[in-house]
């Protein structure tokens, strides 16, 4: 340990041996410079002008300039250590330490070059980013005036320390304005003008010009929102019509949002923990998705009909008969529900003071809602305003309607549209929206100049504006037109036994046209298949056991079609699988009967309305619902296969007929003599038993 301490000194030592030769070096440098500048200004001047400055010198008793270069010449080293900042007063003043021949001698003055060089300190300047709080310290940005940037410190620029002093007191006498200097405000007095002691630029805020009026309407602003309103002034601001408007659409909105029930833990990557992943739809037919049904609107009233909205596809109306155990309420009522959220009531709530007996949305106006009722009028119903009462009106004249409007549609196009509505009087009606005063056009519809046709439901084929077809109370189902030199009834289709109750026809669309096709539902139990082509039906749907109130053609499934009937049973029927038996049915709940289906645009949902007041709403699963690429050539092969059936059953039953009178008669003739043959198994059947007999023949090929 002590040789390491011995160590440690030595070197010490040797480094301040180092030192003390590298400042003595230093030193010689210094004074030899400080000759040769001198000898050069002596060397300089001329030999005479020196001469004469000497004696200048020698008459006022100073030393020549010869003989003060000479002195400076002969001392050591030692004693010639004069610093190069020095002034002449102290560079030449005699020291104790020296000879004594020196001290006798007199203080001589001699003139020397002196060279000063001043270097301002390198100032240390730090920047400093700081995060953006409502508080970053004392050097915090002012407010400007409540223009959102509240007292954040973006960007601060800083110097080391702010006690150290300001760097202009490295020249004395300067008077910087710091603690150290002698006169505070002499440097900052030189400062510029908006400019700041540690050099950076002051900000103030400057409020914009404004002019006495703003200044007082902003007073008074002021002072009316501190305003304590009277119960008066309360009322009379709930009762605006503003206020209303707001009120409407902001329960709305708060109701959708309080009904939502949102599961954020969905996880779509398909690892359920509890088995509860997303509800697979795709196999099953039909599964119940909601009703809707209103305590006050919908209670024991009888749905008569229902329509979507073609701008908004989740919006549905329905139109409703009268309640028999509230009469002091409307007789009518139409409800537009929305099936976009889970609120359980009603959109829009309209009445009047007559049934409703259907309801439809106008087409090209999405605001528009047209009814027509059992008393014969028209009236039409306007979102936009907040009266439930109808904006407009037909009169009640002998000129329109008379008997209840049970079906009307809205054709056209967005310029040229009319309102169609066909009545239990006979008469078909053309209306405009912009005026129901009276009907543009009416057309009585007789069939061969009898009596007027009973109308109950209304249907026009796909992209059809002039043609319709029409069901009527006797059961007869006609053809008919509104313009040309054959307006009127044209053709007639019979088959059913009693009324009409719904009508449909196909939609047309895909690879093959099938909008000649059209189906009918009747009080008879049945629901027949038509072609425009033929005037008796394709093929009946004998499957329910009451009444069939209506039957609706999927928009997007050529061969599907769904039916309702009084028992509460909702069947879809898939004709390319079999016409026999529904593909998919299901009863509602309560045992109410089944009066109206519809279909969403999408093909995925099903509508059914009941006589109680409920309408239910049904997902279709996909492999019911969403037809296959092949699904329209299967259906021409499935009708041509019904025509085939049907042909081969009126050849049985004329042939069946035949040979049961051959047997009683005893002769044939030759025509008779050749099909008897044929189907001589046939000929010991008479009546009914003859019709069951070819079934088997017409069902093998489609089950």
């Amino acid at each position: 340990m002590s040789d390491r301490k011995a160590e440690l000194e030595r070197k010490k030592a040797k480094l301040a041996q180092i030192r003390a030769e590298k400042e003595a070096r230093r030193k010689e440098r210094e004074v030899a410079d400080a000759q040769s500048a001198a000898k050069a200004a002596v060397t300089g001047i001329k030999r005479d002008e020196r001469q004469e400055i000497d004696k200048n010198l020698e008459s006022l008793g100073i030393t020549p300039v010869a003989q003060v270069v000479d002195n400076i010449s002969s001392l050591p080293p030692s004693l010639s250590d004069v610093s190069s900042t020095s002034t002449p007063d102290t560079s030449l003043k005699p020291d104790a330490a020296l000879s004594p021949r020196l001290k006798r001698r007199k203080p001589q003055l001699s003139v020397v070059a002196v060279q000063t060089t001043n270097i301002p300190p390198k100032e240390a300047v730090t920047y400093t980013k700081n995060t953006q709080t409502l508080e970053s310290g004392t050097d915090t940005i002012p407010a400007r005036g409540g223009r959102g940037l509240g007292g954040f410190d973006y960007y601060t620029l800083t110097y080391d320390d702010p006690e150290d002093g300001y760097e202009e007191d490295s020249l004395p006498g300067l008077g910087s304005g710091s603690p150290s200097s002698g006169s505070p405000g002499a440097y900052l007095n030189k400062l510029p003008p908006g400019i700041l002691p540690h050099g950076m630029p002051e900000v103030r805020e400057i409020k914009p010009a404004t002019t006495k009026e703003e200044e007082e309407r902003k007073r008074k602003e002021e002072e009316r929102k501190k305003k304590e309103l009277s119960e008066e002034e309360k009322q009379v601001i709930m009762m605006g019509d503003n206020f209303q408007k707001f009120f409407d659409r902001a329960t709305r909105i708060v109701e959708r949002a309080l009904s939502e029930d949102i599961n954020v833990f969905v996880d779509y990557t398909g690892g359920y923990e509890d088995g509860e992943g997303l509800e697979d739809k795709t196999g099953g037919k039909l599964s119940l998705n909601r009703f809707f049904y209103d305590e006050r609107w919908s209670k024991n009233r009888v749905i008569t009909s229902m329509d979507w909205s073609q701008q908004f596809p989740e919006l549905l109306a329905a139109s409703y008969n009268n309640n028999p155990d509230a009469p002091h309420e409307p007789d009518g009522v139409c409800l537009v529900w929305n099936t976009r959220f889970k609120k359980d009531t009603p959109e829009n709530i309209f009445h009047c003071q007559s049934p409703v007996m259907t309801a439809v949305f106008a087409r090209f106006h999405p605001n528009l809602i047209l009814g027509g009722t059992y008393s014969g009028q028209i009236v039409l119903w306007d979102n936009r305003h907040n009266k439930r009462t109808p904006v407009q009106r037909s009169p009640l004249s002998a000129s329109a309607h008379t008997h209840p409007v049970y079906s009307a549609r809205v054709v056209g196009t967005q310029n040229a549209h009319n309102l169609i509505t066909i009545s239990t009087d006979g008469k078909m009606c053309s209306w405009s929206l912009d005026m129901l005063a009276q009907p543009q056009e009416t057309l009585e519809l007789q069939h061969k100049q009898s009596k007027a046709v009973a109308t109950t439901c209304l249907s026009f084929p796909q992209n059809d504006v002039n043609n319709f077809i029409v069901g009527s109370e006797e059961g007869t189902v006609y053809t008919a037109c509104r313009h040309g030199s054959r307006a009127g009834v044209l053709d007639l289709f019979e088959g059913h036994q009693a009324p009409v109750t719904g009508i449909n026809t196909h939609n047309g669309q895909g690879t093959i046209d099938f909008s000649h096709l059209f189906l009918t539902s009747s009080i008879d139990w049945t629901v027949k298949l038509w072609s425009l082509k033929e005037n008796k039906p394709l093929y009946s749907f004998e499957d329910n056991g009451d009444y069939v109130y209506d039957c609706a053609w999927s928009p997007q499934h050529p061969a599907l079609f769904a039916a309702v009937d009084g028992t509460g049973r909702l069947d879809l029927w898939n004709l390319n699988k079999d016409t026999e038996v529904a593909s998919a049915s299901v009863t509602v709940e309560g045992g109410a009967a089944l009066n109206r289906v519809t279909w969403t645009q999408s093909g995925l949902h099903v509508a059914a309305g009941d006589d109680l007041g409920k309408i239910w709403v049904y997902d279709v699963g996909e492999q019911l619902a969403v037809p296959q690429p092949d699904e329209w050539n299967k259906f021409a092969h499935t009708l041509q296969e019904l025509k085939n059936n049907k042909i081969e059953e009126d050849l049985d039953r004329g042939l069946s007929g035949a040979g049961h009178h051959s047997g009683l008669g005893g002769h044939l003739s030759a025509h008779s003599s050749l099909t008897s043959g044929h189907l001589s198994s046939l000929s010991g059947h008479s009546g009914p038993s003859s019709l069951g007999s070819s079934m088997p023949s017409m069902q093998s090929p489609l089950r």
